[in-house]
């Protein structure tokens, strides 16, 4: 099974690189399923109906997310609507939507788990233990398994990769919208990557425009920020996965530059 992972997808920048390439890009790489992180789909934070929509007409299977699902109440509402959108699991009981899902693929199930990192991050129950918890509720005829892992610190997506080392498929870090170089295997067969990147514009800083975010760097005052660059692009990880076993066979990190201008309307 080749799963494609795309990083967060950030407001209109990022769901125009997906309209223009996704598609094509999953043809061309025979992917036989397509996540992708929305927490910054909608105006740079959240998520509407519409924009939801809009994501799964261009190939996305299922939407996960991370701490940003909650900043739009509409996006809130959905999470108990649509059926394909995720949540971190390890928020505490009582909050909408689920954090895992499990469907069908070519005969084979998947099962995909959100995850949120608890390190510069808002203090919900621990990822790990919630990762075991739903690993050992999973029927065992679920062999491939990914999580999406919106996470801050790289040393916190490094430990649950091994830690889940041989018990998942695939450990995706989002959160950063920056890709980091350092996609492996594991012994165990678990694909990794720290950070996946996002769906935006390349020529910003995370998605912003440089010139607003230097700004508040050099004069410490807040910026109205704005969806910034010219060059949208498309990022996230491609991992070939033994359907028999769950363990990866072959990795390989995503960048694709798709050309079109910025909405400079779209703002934070």
């Amino acid at each position: 099974m080749n799963l494609l992972m795309i990083g967060d997808i950030l407001s209109k920048e990022g769901r125009k690189a997906l309209r223009a390439e996704l598609k094509n890009l999953k043809k061309r790489l025979a992917v036989d399923f397509c996540t992708a992180n929305v927490e910054n789909a909608a105006g740079m934070f959240g998520l509407t109906r519409k924009v939801a929509q809009e994501i799964m007409e261009s190939g996305v299977d299922v939407m996960t997310s991370g701490n940003h699902i909650w900043d739009k109440r509409e996006g809130v509402v959905l999470l108990d609507e649509i059926d394909n959108l995720i949540r971190p699991a390890n928020y505490p009981p009582g909050v909408p939507g689920k954090g895992h899902i499990t469907v069908e693929v070519g005969g084979r199930k998947l099962c995909i788990i959100n995850l949120q990192g608890r390190t510069f991050m808002p203090a919900i129950d621990c990822p790990f233990r919630c990762a075991d918890s739903i690993l050992q509720a999973l029927p065992r005829d679920i062999k491939v398994i990914a999580v999406d892992f919106h996470a801050e610190a790289t040393s916190e997506k490094l430990a649950l990769g091994n830690y889940l080392d041989g018990r998942v498929s695939v450990v995706a870090g989002t959160h950063t919208h920056i890709p980091t170089a350092d996609e492996r295997i594991f012994p165990g067969g678990t694909a990794y990557q720290t950070d996946i990147g996002m769906a935006g514009p390349y020529d910003s800083i995370i998605g912003v425009k440089q010139e607003q975010v230097i700004e508040r760097f050099l004069k410490g005052i807040n910026i109205r920020f704005q969806v910034g660059g010219d060059t949208p692009c498309i990022e996230g990880l491609l991992v070939d996965i033994d359907e028999s076993t769950g363990k990866a066979r072959r990795i390989e990190r995503i960048h694709e530059l798709t050309g079109g201008d910025a909405d400079e309307t779209d703002r934070a």
